[in-house]
């Protein structure tokens, strides 16, 4: 009876070994399978996908044959939060570890996601989208400010103001032609329906607008005030004043600048709105919705001035002196 016992309680000490041991088996199959994916296999992993989420992709398109065995190889291999959005194309009969070198390197990859964002000029948008290895800065500088869009019946002088900020899945391959028209059309579908119409009414054009929503992205903090600054601008423009906003002497300087010094507000430049009465001749930057929104449906105000006050938000005034005592409370 002893006998039987001890060999009942070695039998059942093996237990956990023996399914550790198929446990281990079956993980180094999963992993050296070979048979998935079938076939060339395309697929988009959205930008900011978990590890969980893409072994999970990579299972539901057959890609690898088990979510699990994948995210506990990444989890083994640190490499869980080092896989790369974009879309990628996995030729057939890889292995996972194959799978995983594909997503962590990006090499694979067959378009990039890229997030552009709101108020980036033209050469800001060109740095960004080479330093993500979508083109060179110079091939895009030149399409950016060569090519234009006819807009109403007026063309652009370029496509400041027309690259709209936006998160991008952008093919490898592309050029910058490609790129420009993919945010240029993009830029289209977020136009209001009635944008002929409403610059009509403003007594504007459709590019003069978006230079006017351009101003507004640059220079509001407070999306509740885009549509009240906007309606400043036209007030001004109404009664021939200078617009005076310091966003558009800093468009003109080759890299960000603070503070504007009263020697900038001298600057020779149809872009300084201190020295010329009307609109710039381009867009300052490109706007988003809620500053696109604000140029086309501004709010009716008696306000000609607004100041900073240091918190996100502005304060309005309807006079000289009112701006000069804002102006002296909040820029000290």
């Amino acid at each position: 009876m002893k006998r039987r016992a001890l060999r009942t309680v070695a039998a059942l000490a093996l237990l956990p070994l023996f399914a550790v041991a198929v446990a281990l088996l079956w993980f180094r199959s999963a992993i050296g399978d070979v048979r998935l994916p079938a076939a060339a296999t395309t697929l988009v992993v959205p930008s900011g996908a978990t590890g969980r989420d893409i072994a999970r992709l990579l299972a539901d398109h057959r890609i690898v044959s088990s979510a699990f065995a994948f995210d506990l190889l990444a989890r083994l291999r640190h490499e869980r939060s080092s896989m790369k959005a974009g879309e990628y194309r996995f030729e057939a009969h890889r292995s996972m570890a194959e799978i995983l070198a594909d997503l962590t390197a990006g090499g694979r990859q067959v378009a990039k996601w890229v997030t552009i964002p709101e108020g980036f000029t033209c050469a800001e948008i060109a740095r960004t989208l080479a330093g993500a290895s979508l083109g060179t800065r110079g091939a895009l500088d030149a399409a950016f400010f060569h090519e234009s869009l006819l807009l109403g019946g007026v063309r652009t002088a370029n496509l400041e103001g027309y690259l709209f900020p936006e998160t991008y899945l952008i093919p490898v391959r592309a050029s910058p032609h490609d790129i420009a028209d993919q945010m240029t059309r993009q830029f289209a579908r977020e136009l209001p329906a009635d944008a002929a119409e409403r610059a009509r009414r403003l007594g504007l054009t459709i590019p003069q607008v978006v230079t006017v929503a351009s101003i507004v992205e640059r220079e509001a903090r407070a999306d509740d005030e885009r549509a009240l600054m906007a309606g400043v601008y036209y007030n001004r423009l109404r009664r021939g004043m200078p617009l005076q906003v310091d966003a558009t002497i800093e468009y003109t300087f080759r890299h960000h600048k603070d503070v504007i010094t009263y020697a900038d507000l001298a600057r020779n430049s149809p872009y300084n709105t201190y020295e010329h009465a009307g609109l710039p001749p381009t867009p300052i930057a490109n706007p988003g919705r809620a500053s696109l929104l604000a140029a086309f449906y501004p709010r009716a105000s008696p306000y000609l001035y607004y100041v900073a006050m240091g918190n996100g938000h502005s304060a309005f005034s309807r006079t000289l002196a009112e701006h000069n005592a804002n102006v002296a409370r909040y820029l000290k």
